[in-house]
């Protein structure tokens, strides 16, 4: 029998711009809050010992600075070195990055989302643009370590292009649903092979903060 690929996608802690309810790209993003270093101090924990009873292959990260100090507070604790992996970066927001967020979708009368096929700013990716980049990322990571445990430290948007990869969602999809993910949860998805050969992704666990139920 095969062995099982799993895949796990860690969202980085709470950041300043989160806070703020700024658009954090490049230029937004200044990093994590103390409560975001806390919090993912104890994402790193819980994932250290998963990692010492069944070790993860791989660690990636995106070259944003709130999952870069993610990364490496991971990376310190596992002693697994992080890959970044440019193509896994948050969307592109053009003009929109380091200014409100409730400012933007004013403008654009929703989230990104909502218009899935036209810029929300001038310069930016549309999200079925970030979608397709993501995913081809994404297709690639799991090819390359099949059969083996993955974990990636990113975006709240990464982990809804895994959801829609694994799940072989429309392009319309997010017209009538989204994904919920706080800050240093944990998603994970499985494909074990059954005894008849046959090979599925199950999602295992979606947006799982159980690590910060105590002293979050």
């Amino acid at each position: 029998m095969a062995p099982t690929t799993e895949l796990v996608i860690a969202r980085h802690g709470e950041a300043a711009c989160n806070v703020a309810g700024i658009v954090g790209g490049e230029h937004g993003c200044t990093g994590l809050t103390d409560r975001g270093r806390h919090q993912v101090t104890r994402l790193a924990a819980r994932l250290a010992a998963e990692h010492a009873a069944r070790p993860y292959a791989t660690f990636y990260s995106t070259p944003r600075l709130r999952v870069v100090q993610t990364a490496e507070v991971i990376t310190q604790t596992l002693r697994l070195p992080s890959t970044v992996e440019p193509e896994l970066r948050g969307p592109d927001h053009g003009d929109a990055d380091g200014r409100p967020w409730a400012d933007i979708k004013t403008a654009f009368q929703g989230p990104p989302q909502h218009t899935p096929d036209i810029p929300y700013a001038n310069g930016s990716e549309t999200w079925n643009r970030y979608l397709d980049r993501a995913t081809k990322a994404l297709q690639r990571i799991l090819a390359r370590h099949e059969g083996q445990r993955i974990l990636i430290a990113a975006h709240g948007e990464t982990i809804e292009a895994a959801n829609n990869l694994l799940l072989t969602l429309p392009r319309d999809a997010c017209l009538r649903l989204g994904f919920v993910t706080d800050h240093a949860s944990v998603t994970r998805w499985q494909r074990p092979t059954n005894r008849f050969g046959r090979t599925i992704w199950q999602l295992v666990a979606h947006n799982d903060t159980r690590h910060l139920e105590s002293g979050q």
